[in-house]
């Protein structure tokens, strides 16, 4: 289990760490006492020790049996067992405080942990409080469930530091899990399940997943390790507040309001109680509750038998104060079993679901219209196709695939027509969003029902082409199965397809190098579309991606932000995800970092919350965050991304991740690792054809990496290539990055000169791309100052590090002014530091970039002796002691453009 130790009781020597069964405190103390770097004395009372008085105070003399106190402590215990009420003695009380106290200052030097100390017995708590107050260098460690701070001194000191273990974030789960290689998006559901506890999540993980409620109903039951430890949680409040807390259960939106008009003016203890127990979180607008693991509300709706479960909805539907979840809770207390009742169920929640689908709450919607489905007669055919294809695309507005495969079923199962059912499969597989992997059924399945019907099969190889451009890899096919799309469409009449079709065909032109990639987007542009389309698949998005890869990024935003309200008012969580991503990384582009940072932030949010693949949001954040705020959670982001898309077989985020970590290890020194992240970038843009430099810009990172490790011919050789690619397709976009590595190799052959000259060239046409010039201003600054221009170097360096800081580049920033910290601690102007050979030259750059000498005398052909004695001789002309040292004496060849360290 991973270990979460709270920040605020590093150095303590007093702490009580409390939280909820299974949440990690007996780990945390455990590391915690380890950190105190003594040996630990640990007491585990039980739940049957708790109403046996002393018998913590017996298990603390038993765990020091030598010690004569020990000894004198457990016979005045064996006498104090005797009085009926030890309590009400003052003698025997005072005689086994004096001994505690005595035992505790013998004891050799240890850290005292009590496990479970919610079971200490109250006699035992009492005598340990009084005695600990004589012994203040001891540490102590409680850990315990629910005992809250600020209700009253402790018993281990009244300066003890008490804080809630907290829970698990998603990455620590996805870390935790790692062994059971859960796919990504099972990962955030048994983080929402579990709200981070590490035990419960353990147990979630460890079943084959929920089943289907005996009931019929749509909360799934919880396997039984895991109903175990909930069960344990709820057991540590009372009886009315687990009353409570189920009719919590069963409102999808519940607040304080709503439960006060059930339970009176009790309601705000009682939730306070709960609250304390860390069972739910009372949002601090409105009052909206929150349960901090959803097993709790599942657990609590599962207990309920169904006649007892349609009342409290009855309860809930007379207290509810908003008119669609009025109606939810009606429908859900109706007994279905009266054909009568079940049509006007299912006409009540058609009408509340179009009203929550009015007001943008699409996962209520997605609810109610299940359940008009669901209770719509059997003999009323029509009405029930309509109703579940409708539920169907509530579902898949907000990525709710389990409701969405329910109400595809309901289709399925009954007597529609072949484009009913064609579109039900549709909305399955769109649902599905990039997951579209294993969809071999719903393909052939669709198929078979479109037979005849070119309209159905163009919508049909328009999801194939999707599908072989992300999981396949195959851009080529992808272009392919997209024209003949768009051809059956437009024979057909529809338009809508056939423009998503084209939109779909420019894509991978672009990818792939065509020049007919805009004629073909500027087709789907004109063709007019009779029904709505995802914000991100239609022609807007791509021409707004284009503008992106031209470095025209105004022009981006400005085609973005109407897409962004689109996809928002549509409720399309995949949609705004992608157009949020997409903005980010516009507005970084044009060195608006604040900004970029809130589209980032907002994509992955959302990202996490609907469950949808993290590849995509994951590649957004670490470009940005690298770039705007720290380099370690940008990594982080990066390898999160990279296992995930690997997981979901999506090749195309796989290389975008994975070019993102190349670059941020590029950026951080670590050149040989991001060797080996960058060169799998390059096979996987080889295997999937993509021939455009500017879609992926990882030509120049490559080269960087090869220069920083000596491999000079191999960089002249990418870079030659990939200058020719842009120069002959066009994308003068790639041209400023590749100008810069090409620098980097000049400075590494020894000619500074035309290195600083190219440099310069670069940044006066970078005017509108600050972050790009002030990357290349950096490295211009090192240039010079290798060159022993250090005039020059400065002005550069404080040239950038002004860019950086009035762009709120921050890890750049600091890049910049730890290049002019160098030069400010280099000789003056004018007098000559220590010159080395340009073999020395080499070999201290390849050493600052973190080579090893076994590699640099590979990439030198010289000897390992022969690296040794040269960097022997660096060391003594500069000064310097270490590697560490060296990497701030020597500017490797990477550091050149790329400089921020992690944070």
């Amino acid at each position: 289990m991973l270990p979460v130790v709270p920040e605020e009781v590093d150095g303590t020597r007093r702490a009580v760490l409390f939280g909820p069964p299974g949440i990690g405190k007996t780990t945390a103390a455990g590391v915690l006492a380890r950190r105190l770097g003594l040996p630990v004395l640990r007491l585990a009372p039980g739940p049957q020790d708790t109403r046996v008085a002393y018998a913590g105070l017996l298990e603390l003399a038993m765990a020091l049996p030598s010690l004569p106190a020990a000894r004198e402590l457990a016979a005045a215990l064996d006498e104090a067992s005797g009085e009926p009420r030890p309590s009400d003695h003052a003698g025997p009380a005072l005689r086994l405080r004096r001994l505690t106290a005595a035992l505790l200052r013998d004891a050799p030097a240890m850290t005292l942990l009590v496990d479970n100390a919610q079971w200490l017995d109250a006699a035992s708590a009492a005598v340990l409080g009084w005695a600990l107050r004589l012994a203040p260098e001891l540490p102590v460690i409680a850990a315990e469930r629910t005992w809250r701070p600020g209700a009253g001194g402790h018993w281990c000191g009244a300066d003890a530091c008490a804080v809630r273990v907290p829970a698990l974030t998603a990455h620590q789960v996805a870390a935790l899990l790692s062994p059971y290689r859960p796919a990504p998006r099972e990962v955030a559901r048994i983080h929402a399940l579990s709200g981070g506890n590490p035990a419960l999540a353990l147990a979630l993980a460890d079943a084959a997943g929920p089943t289907a409620d005996p009931d019929g109903g749509d909360d799934p039951v919880l396997p039984p390790t895991a109903r175990r430890l909930v069960g344990e949680w709820l057991d540590e409040v009372p009886d009315r507040v687990q009353e409570l807390l189920t009719l919590a259960a069963l409102d999808d939106r519940p607040d304080v309001e709503l439960l006060t008009r059930l339970a009176g003016p009790a309601a705000g203890n009682l939730l306070a109680e709960a609250e304390a127990a860390g069972l739910l979180e009372i949002g601090q607008r409105g009052g909206t509750l929150r349960f901090t693991a959803s097993a709790t509300a599942t657990e609590l709706a599962t207990r309920l038998p169904a006649a007892v479960r349609r009342a409290l909805h009855a309860r809930l539907a007379e207290a509810s104060h908003d008119s669609v979840r009025r109606d939810r809770h009606t429908a859900l207390a109706a007994d279905t079993g009266d054909p009568r009742t079940a049509r006007h169920t299912a006409r009540d929640a058609a009408r509340a679901a179009g009203h929550a689908r009015l007001r943008g709450e699409h996962p209520l919607a997605a609810e109610l219209s299940l359940l008009a489905a669901e209770r719509t007669p059997r003999e009323d055919t029509g009405l029930l196709t309509e109703r579940a294809l409708t539920a169907a695309h509530d579902a898949a507005r907000c990525g709710d695939l389990r409701r969405g495969r329910a109400a595809a079923r309901l289709v399925l199962d009954h007597d529609s027509s072949p484009a009913e059912r064609v579109g039900a499969l549709l909305i399955l597989l769109d649902a599905s969003g990039q997951r579209l992997d294993g969809a071999d059924e719903l393909f052939a399945g669709a198929v078979h029902e479109a037979a005849g019907r070119p309209d159905l099969i163009a919508r049909i190889l328009l999801r194939r082409a999707i599908r072989a451009n992300i999981n396949e890899g195959a851009p080529a096919q992808a272009a392919a199965l997209a024209a003949q799309a768009a051809d059956l469409a437009g024979a057909a009449g529809d338009t809508t397809t056939a423009a998503l079709a084209l939109t779909m065909q420019a894509r991978v032109q672009r990818i792939l190098g065509s020049p007919d990639a805009e004629t073909t987007l500027d087709r789907a542009l004109s063709l007019p579309r009779t029904s709505p389309v995802p914000a991100n698949a239609g022609p807007e998005h791509l021409a707004a991606r284009h503008a992106l890869f031209d470095d025209r990024p105004d022009d981006a935003r400005t085609a973005l932000l109407p897409l962004l309200v689109q996809a928002e008012r549509a409720g399309d969580a995949e949609g705004t995800v992608d157009v949020l991503r997409s903005l980010a990384e516009v507005e970084i582009r044009a060195g608006r970092c604040g900004r970029a940072l809130d589209y980032a932030a907002r994509a992955q949010t959302l990202t996490d919350r609907a469950a949808l693949p993290p590849g995509p949001a994951c590649y957004t954040s670490a470009l940005v965050e690298g770039t705007a705020s720290r380099t370690d959670l940008a990594l982080a982001h990066a390898r999160r991304g990279a296992d995930a898309s690997r997981q979901e077989r999506n090749r195309v985020f796989l290389s975008r991740n994975l070019f993102a970590l190349g670059h941020l290890l590029l950026v951080t020194g670590r050149p040989k690792e991001a060797l080996e992240a960058l060169e799998e970038v390059r096979t996987l843009e080889e295997l999937q054809h993509v021939h455009d430099p500017t879609v992926l810009r990882w030509h120049a990172d490559l080269a960087e990496a090869l220069i920083a490790l000596g491999r000079c011919d191999q960089a002249h050789r990418l870079l030659t290539d990939a200058h020719r690619t842009a120069t002959d397709l066009g994308r003068h976009s790639a041209l400023p990055a590749l100008e810069r590595a090409r620098a980097l190799l000049d400075a590494a052959w020894g000619d500074y000169d035309t290195a600083a000259h190219r440099l310069t060239d670069t940044a006066d046409r970078l005017l509108h791309l600050p972050i790009e010039r002030g990357r290349t201003l950096l490295a211009l600054s090192h240039t010079e100052r290798r060159g022993r221009r250090r005039a020059s170097a400065r002005a550069a360096a404080r040239s950038a590090a002004d860019l950086f800081t009035a762009h709120e580049a921050h890890p750049w920033a600091e890049a910049a002014a730890r290049a002019l910290d160098r030069l400010d601690r280099t000789p003056a102007d004018g007098a000559p530091g220590p010159r080395l050979t340009p073999g020395e030259q080499r070999c201290a750059r390849l050493a600052a970039g973190g080579a090893s000498n076994r590699d640099i005398a590979a990439a030198l052909t010289v000897s390992v002796k022969t690296v040794e004695a040269t960097l022997t001789r660096v060391y003594r002309k500069l000064g310097v002691h270490s590697r560490v040292q060296l990497a701030h004496a020597v500017s490797p060849a990477s550091a050149s453009a790329s400089a921020p360290a992690p944070e």
